[in-house]
């Protein structure tokens, strides 16, 4: 049975983006060999979505108060976007060291899992 899900992100700077996750969102890793550090990831969900080409996936991290997570990005000196209010929630970016942008929403759909904070 599928026990987890492995995520990659492809980025120029992969030594930098490590250190971000490591120092700045505080995610717990592991050294897999080398220094390659495989990060713990919080609870995660996938959606599918109407596409015209397969292969195109996105990453976005959730939090409960947007307003409250983009203010502590920016007290680190990272860069985000202004928010935009969807449907299905609102929804901000982030820049990584390493050039590539990560997604942040705070969901107003109910969450496929239960709680555990």
């Amino acid at each position: 049975m599928i026990n987890g899900a492995h995520v990659v992100l492809h980025t120029k700077d992969p030594e930098a983006d490590r250190v971000f996750f490591r120092d700045v969102l505080k995610f717990t890793s592991v050294d897999a060999g080398q220094g390659w550090l495989i990060f713990a990831m919080p609870p995660t969900e996938a959606a599918f979505h109407d596409s015209e080409k397969n292969d195109h996936h996105e990453l976005y991290f959730t939090c409960d108060d947007i307003a409250a997570t983009l203010k502590d990005l920016k007290s680190k000196k990272v860069k985000v976007s202004d928010v935009s209010e969807q449907r299905w929630g609102k929804v901000a970016t982030f820049n990584l060291p390493g050039g590539g942008k990560l997604g942040v929403y705070e969901p107003k759909h109910p969450r496929p899992f239960k709680d555990t904070r």
